[in-house]
C-alpha cells in the first residue's frame, strides 16, 4: 500500500482478521471486514463532496463508530481529521470550523454548527449506502498531518495542536511496549474520543492489536458496570471523576469486575482514597502524564508502582524523553511531540525551545527517575480531565456589559478535582448578581469551563507591575 497512515489500517486489519469484531455500539456489533468496507465507502463519499488530500475533514458529537469510520476514511484521502468538542459553545465550536477551514462536517443530530457541508448522522447510513467501494490507495507519507485538535489557549484563543500519523504510531508503540494489551482484549471506550487520550490510548492501539472496542456515548456508573459484566471488559481510559464515581455507585460491592485487569487514568492524579478502593477489589492504575500535544504519552506509571509511587505520573514512555528546565519546567522531546501549531506559527516557535524540546507548561520535580507534577507554569487547571484556562474565560466575563475585569483561578473540588472560582470588579455604580453572571456564560462557554464560584470585588490584588496577583487569589478561603 502507498498508505503509510492511518487510512490504511482497516484495510490491513481485515486482510488479517475480517471476521474478529472491532465495534460494539449499543446493539450493533461490525468486525474488522466489514468497517473496512465502511470506511472505503465513506472516503468515496467524502471525495464526492470535493474533499482532496491535505484538507480538513470536522465530526462533531459524543462517541459512535462514525467517530472512527470518518477518521480512518479521511485519512484514506490523506485528508486531516478535525474532532471537535461537543461540549463547546455554538460559537466556539464555528470558529474552530473556520480556522481549520473544514471541507465537511459529520455531526450527531443533537450538534448542530453553520458549515454548507454537513452530513447528519441522522442521514448518515442511507448516505454511506450508496458510496463506491472501488478502492483507493492515496500516497500518505507517516510525517503528514493526521489530526487538528483544539486545545484552549492561554490568550483566550484555541489553538489547533497537529499531530502527525508518526506521532499517532509512536505513541501507539510507547503504550504497547507500557502494557501487555493484546488481541483478546475489549476495551470499554466511553470517555469523549475528541479527546487525544480516550482515541490514542485505548481505541487505536485495540484496532492495531486486532482487539474489540465496547463504544459508549456517555458516562455513567451504572452503564460503565454493567458493560463491564456484559462485555467481560478488560480494560479502560478514565479520568479520576470517573472512577470515583463508580467507586461510590450502588453497583460498586455487586458489579462483577471480574474480567478488569487494567485501568488507565489521565488528566489529574488519582486520589490515594480511590487508588485503595480499587486495590481492594484486585485492580490497578496506570496513571500517565502528557498533553494533546504529546499524543499524549510523555511518562507513563506501571501498575506495581500505582500505591509505592502514589501521586508520580511515572517514568518517560520507550520511545521519549523527559527533562526540566532552570525554573522546574517539564520539556518533552520524542516521535510522539506535535509538529507545532496549525497555521500558527509564532505559537508553534514559543512552545519548543531553542534545541526542539516541547515546553509543556507544567512544573514538576524527578525522585528517582519518577516525575512528579507539582504546579503549572500556566494558569490552567483540569475539571473534570477537562482543560480549563483562565484567559479564556476572562475573555468571556469581560463581555459582559458591567464588568469592567475579572480573573479566574482553579480550586479544588471533591467532585471534579478543580473548579473555576471568578473574582470580578464591576463598573463604577452597577450591580452584577453572580447567578446572572454565570446565566450570562452558558451560551459562550462549554458548561466546565463556567466558573462554579462567583465573587465581586471592589479590586483585585496587583503586583507593582500591574498583574494580577493570581496566587494570592487561590490562598483566598471560600465563603
Amino acid at each position: 500500500m502507498r498508505n503509510a497512515g492511518l487510512g490504511s489500517w482497516p484495510h490491513r486489519r481485515a486482510r488479517m482478521a475480517p471476521k474478529r469484531r472491532a465495534f460494539t455500539f449499543e446493539d450493533t456489533t461490525v468486525t474488522y471486514g466489514e468497517l473496512a468496507a465502511r470506511t472505503t465507502k465513506l472516503a468515496r463519499r467524502l471525495e464526492e463532496l470535493g474533499v482532496r488530500h491535505g484538507d480538513r475533514v470536522a465530526y462533531l458529537g459524543p462517541n459512535h463508530p462514525s467517530f472512527a469510520e470518518t477518521l480512518f476514511a479521511t485519512h484514506q484521502l490523506g485528508a486531516v481529521f478535525v474532532p471537535l468538542n461537543f461540549r463547546l459553545s455554538p460559537a466556539e465550536i464555528n470558529y474552530q470550523l473556520a480556522d481549520c477551514g473544514a471541507r465537511v462536517l459529520i455531526h450527531a443530530p443533537s450538534h448542530h454548527a453553520e458549515h454548507p457541508r454537513a452530513i447528519s448522522l441522522d442521514d448518515y447510513e442511507t448516505w454511506l449506502a450508496g458510496g463506491s467501494q472501488e478502492p483507493l490507495d492515496e500516497p500518505v507519507s507517516i510525517d503528514e498531518p493526521a489530526l487538528v485538535l483544539y486545545t484552549s489557549g492561554t490568550t483566550g484563543r484555541p489553538k489547533g495542536a497537529i499531530l502527525s500519523h508518526a506521532n499517532l504510531l509512536w505513541n501507539t508503540f510507547n503504550l504497547m511496549i507500557g502494557t501487555d494489551i493484546g488481541a483478546e482484549d475489549v476495551v470499554y471506550v466511553v470517555a469523549p474520543l475528541f479527546h487525544v487520550a480516550a482515541l490514542t490510548q485505548t481505541l487505536l492501539p485495540s484496532f492495531v492489536k486486532g482487539g474489540h472496542s465496547v463504544i459508549s456515548s456517555h458516562w455513567s456508573p451504572e452503564d460503565c458496570a454493567a458493560a463491564i459484566e456484559e462485555h467481560r471488559v478488560t480494560w479502560m481510559f478514565g479520568v479520576s471523576t470517573m472512577y470515583a464515581d463508580l467507586a461510590a455507585s450502588p453497583q460498586w460491592l455487586t458489579a462483577d469486575l471480574s474480567s478488569l485487569r487494567m485501568l488507565m487514568c489521565g488528566g489529574a492524579a488519582v486520589p490515594d482514597s480511590v487508588i485503595r478502593a480499587y486495590q481492594d477489589r484486585g485492580l490497578v492504575f496506570c496513571q500517565g502524564y502528557g498533553l494533546t500535544e504529546t499524543a499524549p504519552g510523555a511518562t507513563f506509571l506501571e501498575p506495581g508502582d500505582s500505591l509505592r509511587r502514589a501521586g508520580s505520573a511515572g517514568t518517560p514512555v520507550f520511545f521519549g524523553d523527559i527533562r526540566l528546565s532552570e525554573i522546574g519546567e517539564i520539556e518533552v522531546q520524542g516521535p510522539n511531540v506535535t509538529p507545532g501549531y496549525w497555521n500558527d506559527p509564532v505559537a508553534t516557535a514559543a512552545a519548543f525551545t531553542e534545541d526542539g524540546w516541547f515546553r509543556t507548561g507544567d512544573i514538576g520535580r524527578i525522585d528517582d527517575g519518577y516525575l512528579y507534577v507539582v504546579d503549572r507554569v500556566k494558569d490552567m487547571f483540569i475539571s473534570g480531565g477537562e482543560n480549563v484556562y483562565p484567559a479564556e474565560v476572562e475573555n468571556a466575563l469581560t463581555d459582559h456589559p458591567d464588568i469592567a475585569e475579572a480573573a479566574v483561578v482553579g480550586v479544588p473540588d471533591a467532585r471534579w478535582g478543580e473548579v473555576g472560582r471568578a473574582f470580578v470588579r464591576p463598573h463604577t455604580g452597577a450591580v452584577v448578581d453572580p447567578v446572572a453572571l454565570r446565566e450570562f456564560l452558558v451560551p459562550r462557554l462549554a458548561k466546565y469551563k463556567i466558573p462554579v464560584h462567583v465573587e465581586v470585588v471592589a479590586e483585585l490584588p496587583r503586583t507593582g507591575s500591574g498583574k494580577v496577583l493570581k496566587p494570592a487569589l487561590r490562598r483566598l478561603p471560600l465563603p
